[in-house]
């Protein structure tokens, strides 16, 4: 299978797992250069990587690249996809899609407009143990699913990240941060969300950063740090999820799914390995070893990867931006019923994306 060429624009904390894998995992991917508003950065990060640092501009008119990888912060996303489908590429951009639905929406009805295709992180779903789960209760071992729980609760980024202040920023804070893992994989695993209620409050107006090399620099906060709320699937389900940047610490795991007939413990949605814990009803816990490939190391561009092979293959690529526009929505609902006290039904309609249960090397891929 002829391999697609590769633009990243973008080369800051993230760009290294996703050059490790895009470079030892995935022979389809072709990067023909890196680029970033801070060409030092590039130029650091294609040394470590032995490829080319490259201006934005140079690799937005490059004509043997096919996909530009959108690895900006996250109010950059929207503005870098545009350029790239106004440059007659295909765009991927990390999570989230864009910092509100409305832009999100923009980029979608752009891409549709030009016959291009959009995709987004997280690409973690389709890691082996999320696969498993899916197969899990494809095959109906807890029956009928209920319900569940989602949560990621931190004391906050600020702890370790080496330029934190994106987080509090419009388009961060931990429900557009983390939750897109969280309810990514939720639709993967039940498909759509139908409502949403919620609540999110600001507890501190500021932050102080304990990490290298801004420690003691103090950051405003813009956005609400702690989120609690419910999801109602369209399959009948209702999920509980809390997403917090202001909690010491706890005892929850990341996320469960109850059904009728049992209760699987899913893998942290932002890893891709991880076994399955699953409980019969009447029974024990037991861990069920993830099955199917991708569940031993960090493969984070694997939606990149499929993005590629579903170009040259001609068919519908798993981490699209329908998913990404319906996440982005959800994830928005959740501010919006807490500032106006009420209920918010989803308007966007999205797939379960197919499951993976081949390889993605040589173009072996479940369609």
């Amino acid at each position: 299978m002829d391999k697609v060429g590769i633009g990243i624009i973008g080369c800051g904390n993230i760009s290294g797992a996703y050059l490790k894998a895009m470079t030892s995992a995935f022979p389809i991917l072709d990067i023909h250069g890196l680029g970033d508003l801070n060409h030092d950065l590039a130029e650091a990060k294609a040394s470590e990587f032995n490829l080319q640092a490259r201006t934005v501009d140079e690799l937005l008119a490059d004509p043997k690249i096919e996909i530009i990888v959108n690895l900006t912060i996250p109010k950059a996303h929207v503005t870098v996809a545009l350029q790239a489908l106004d440059a007659g590429k295909h765009t991927y951009s990390e999570k989230p899609l864009g910092i509100n639905f409305a832009e999100g929406k923009k980029l979608a009805e752009a891409a549709k407009a030009k016959g291009l295709r959009i995709g987004a992180a997280p690409d973690t779903f389709l890691g082996g143990g999320h696969q498993t789960a899916r197969e899990l209760i494809d095959r109906g071992v807890i029956g009928i699913p209920v319900g569940g729980t989602a949560t990621f609760m931190c004391p906050g980024h600020e702890r370790w990240h080496p330029n934190p202040a994106f987080y509090y920023e419009v388009g961060g804070g931990p429900m557009l941060d983390m939750g897109p893992y969280y309810i990514t994989d939720l639709v993967n695993l039940l498909g759509p969300v139908s409502q949403v209620a919620g609540f999110a409050i600001t507890p501190r107006k500021e932050r102080i950063i304990t990490s290298e090399p801004r420690n003691g620099e103090r950051i405003p906060v813009h956005v609400p740090t702690h989120v609690a709320g419910v999801m109602a699937f369209a399959n009948g389900a209702v999920m509980q999820i809390g997403m917090s940047f202001d909690v010491a610490g706890h005892k929850h795991v990341p996320l469960e799914v109850y059904g009728t007939e049992g209760t699987l413990i899913v893998p942290d949605p932002n890893r891709f390995e991880g076994p399955v814990g699953y409980l019969r009803k009447g029974g024990q816990f037991e861990d069920q070893p993830a099955t199917l490939p991708y569940a031993d190391g960090n493969y984070r561009s694997i939606g990149v990867a499929d993005l590629a092979h579903a170009i040259r293959s001609n068919r519908p690529h798993r981490a699209n931006g329908d998913l990404a526009l319906h996440v982005l929505e959800v994830m928005e609902a959740f501010h919006t019923a807490s500032a106006e006290g009420r209920t918010i039904k989803i308007t966007t309609a999205t797939e379960r994306p197919a499951p993976l249960s081949d390889s993605l090397v040589d173009g072996r891929l479940a369609k």
